[in-house]
């Protein structure tokens, strides 16, 4: 019934009755900025938007109206008007976290549940859920006695600790001297070591007489989260029926309810009342509570809350029964330089991508804990080199559950990238493996692989004659184009089908599949040629109906990391040139489409590129990133270029963590087609630091196997030894050391190690 009534006139006709502008009209007219596509937009991303922007509506009637409460410090920041991340609310129809996305996930090796701590220490311990806050509160009556509530702090110490476990300490404190100084962390119960623990402590030292307050707010770093009833039961408090934390000692007790206000405001202006209920119910989901713990002047106090966490247990792979993160991460490559700030990073990275990938991958803890094949993808191939090649193979084998029954890998409907990323990382994984993936997997693969001879378009001669169809932006290129980011990507996915063909002797298929890229590539290449001159002199746009942009970026795949040399390798350089001299802010990538901020791992993959064809520049760009950093050393998918803060996105991104320990890789050993290139990425001035005697990084999975580079000076100081050691499935690769300063040479087997004197 409904495929002939006519519902595009009825839906106009009541618009126009209602007085509304007519949105048929208006879609359609958004539609002639994109090329007609069979999908406008993924059903995902709506339902994403949706919610999203349903607590932004949420936000907009509770927060602007109630700016005596004390909310999470990306509204403090947000909706001061003497701060720089202040945003004007007028005609904003959602107020939504766009400055301060910043967030930091506990959790163990495993487990898919992820408290977040955000850059003041406020605690979410469940998606999407409450929070938990720590306080100092003045005795009753003492008005010039400020409180110190973190959130309002302009500065905070943030400090990550990754071992034993991993831990987020925030220091704060105020001009009276008051200090507080709080830790959350995730441990096994001790009551059954499958269950997790959220731990928190908080320790005070104040000038003043008061209380340390632990506090539960009905909120989180994404807005209003409700909470419609607090029940204190012998020591235990239940919120909304469910969730249960305990404190070190009995705490004094004190609620409140919207009706009434924030228990905050109360507390520290009319008082800590002498007794209230043990039980708050708010109509309104905004009830608020604390357990209060007497404080003296001058005499330190400290509380630990604990939490069981009851969405998950610790369902771990076979592969992996590992309950420390010092044992999930034996295998993993150790780096040594003289930038101790990188290699943090390079370290925090590797706890990120084994956290967020227990069963399934996640580009992020929170807003961005669900699937996309693409940061899937990339994120494996970062595992692979983090020698996860056993986690890396068990998560493959489950992508085929996503698999329609043409061969579609599908995370998002109208996106045709996935195909060709999964076939390449496929193909990586069997490689650095040493052992062909099982049968069962391979055809599913190979139905991937023949996905792309009914996908293709035939044209005519027109400039996407051979490419794949108009899809939805893969990486908030724009709107629907036909975008040579799937079609680099479904190259590099047909070749790696071909090559795993190869190897089970499946001659026939490899050479459909040769075919079918060799056409693809003419295709390409004829594409390239029809885009006029003005905009090819600069590189190659997003697609061949843009004109240069930051969209551009996109093209950038088909160096870094899918090598596709054959279609041109000038393609990519006078691209990157133009992105480069065009869309940096602070020798960050600056993505104006959606992401509206520097990307952490597009600046990274830029980088790559540079550093692949030996120019220099890209040492700037992957210390932009360094500086861009989280004082927890992760970073939002997209960062305010005023605050600092993250803009777009999930506050800790998996695909950045990534790119950071990849791109740390390839200052020491980089995987080309045929070779290994050693030490190209080293900075020149680590061999000029007297103090500096040795750089390490391994070991690192490669195609060829596991390899180990390592560089020491010599006693005289005047020479530097480098040495690599590979386990190699077969024969070595050939090597070539390209260190800056020093003179490139081909490291032969009876060669290694081999002295370096400065070039």
């Amino acid at each position: 019934m409904t495929s002939w009534l006519p519902w595009r006139f009825l839906i106009s006709r009541i618009a126009r009755r209602r007085g509304f502008l007519d949105p048929v009209t208006v879609l359609a007219r958004l539609r002639q900025f994109s090329q007609p596509s069979e999908v406008q937009e993924p059903i995902e991303l709506i339902r994403a938007g949706v919610a999203f922007h349903a607590r932004g509506l949420v936000n907009t009637k509770v927060l602007q109206n109630n700016l005596d409460w004390v909310w999470p410090y990306w509204a403090s920041r947000q909706f001061d008007p003497t701060d720089p991340a202040f945003l004007p609310r007028a005609f904003s129809f959602t107020h939504v976290n766009l400055t301060h996305r910043n967030w930091t996930a506990l959790g163990l090796p495993g487990m898919d549940a992820y408290p977040i701590v955000d850059p003041r220490g406020l605690v979410t311990p469940l998606l999407d859920g409450w929070s938990i806050d720590w306080w100092f509160l003045p005795r009753a009556h003492d008005e010039d006695v400020p409180a110190l509530f973190p959130s309002r702090c302009r500065e905070a110490d943030q400090q990550l600790h990754l071992e034993p476990e991993l831990e987020v300490r925030t220091t704060t404190a105020d001009a009276t001297g008051t200090q507080l100084v709080t830790r959350a962390r995730v441990r096994p119960s001790a009551l059954n070591s499958r269950v997790p623990e959220l731990v928190l402590d908080a320790a005070l030292t104040a000038a003043h007489d008061g209380y340390l307050a632990c506090a539960i707010r009905p909120a989180n770093p994404e807005g209003v989260s409700f909470i419609d009833e607090l029940k204190l039961v012998e020591d235990t408090l239940h919120v909304n029926g469910t969730e249960a934390l305990q404190w070190s000692q009995p705490p004094r007790w004190v609620t409140s309810n919207y009706e009434r206000g924030d228990i905050a405001g109360i507390a520290h202006h009319e008082g800590i009342p002498e007794r209230t209920p043990p039980t708050v119910s708010c109509p309104a989901g905004l009830a608020t509570g604390a357990a209060l713990f007497p404080v003296q002047a001058g005499t330190p106090i400290s509380i630990e809350a604990r939490m069981p966490l009851p969405e998950t247990e610790l369902k771990r792979q076979p592969t992996t029964p590992e309950l420390t993160w010092s044992e999930a991460l034996a295998a993993a490559p150790r780096i040594k330089s003289p930038d101790t700030h990188w290699n943090f990073l390079h370290d925090a990275a590797l706890h990120t991508l084994h956290l967020l990938s227990p069963h399934d991958i996640y580009p992020g803890p929170y807003t961005y804990r669900r699937f996309w094949f693409r940061d899937a993808c990339l994120i494996l191939n970062a595992l692979l080199a983090a020698n996860e090649i056993d986690r890396a193979r068990a998560l493959l084998e489950t992508f085929p559950e996503r698999q329609k029954s043409d061969g579609y890998f599908h995370s998002q409907e109208g996106e045709w990238d996935a195909n060709g990323q999964v076939l390449w990382i496929a193909d990586r994984v069997e490689q650095a493996g040493g052992h062909l993936l099982p049968q069962k997997l391979w055809r599913d693969l190979a139905r991937g692989a023949d996905w792309f001879r009914l996908k293709r378009l035939h044209a005519d001669g027109k400039p996407h004659d051979g490419l794949l169809p108009p899809g939805f932006s893969a990486e908030h290129l724009g709107p629907n184009d036909y975008y040579y980011w799937d079609d680099l990507w479904a190259l590099a996915g047909l070749r790696a089908a071909a090559q795993m063909a190869t190897r089970r002797g499946e001659t026939q298929a490899a050479q459909t599949w040769t075919n079918e890229a060799d056409n693809l590539a003419h295709a390409l290449q004829r594409s390239f040629a029809k885009i006029p001159a003005d905009v090819t002199r600069h590189g190659v746009p997003a697609s061949p109906y843009r004109r240069m942009d930051s969209g551009a970026i996109g093209t950038m795949v088909g160096d870094y990391p899918l090598q596709l040399d054959e279609l041109g390798p000038e393609h990519f350089t006078r691209t990157a040139d133009w992105l480069s001299e065009h869309c940096l802010h602070r020798d960050g990538f600056f993505q104006d489409m959606i992401h509206s901020g520097v990307n952490a791992y597009l600046t990274l993959d830029l980088a790559q590129t540079l550093l692949r064809h030996d120019d220099p520049r890209y040492l700037r760009l992957v210390q932009a990133v360094a500086d861009a950093a989280s004082p927890t050393g992760q970073w939002p998918e997209a960062i305010h270029p005023h605050t600092g803060g993250g803009c777009m996105g999930d506050g800790q991104h998996a695909w950045a963590a990534a790119e950071w320990m990849l791109m740390m890789r390839a200052l020491f050993v980089r995987e080309e087609r045929d070779h290994l290139v050693i030490g190209a990425g080293l900075p020149a001035a680590w061999f000029d630091q007297r103090e500096t005697n040795e750089l390490h990084y391994g070991p690192t999975a490669t195609k060829w196997g596991p390899v180990t580079v390592s560089l020491q000076r010599s006693e005289s100081g005047s020479t530097w030894r480098v040495k690599v050691t590979g386990d190699w499935h077969g024969e070595a690769p050939r090597m070539e050391v390209t260190i800056p300063c020093f003179q490139t040479f081909a490291l032969a087997k009876e060669q290694n190690p081999v002295a370096l004197e400065r070039a």
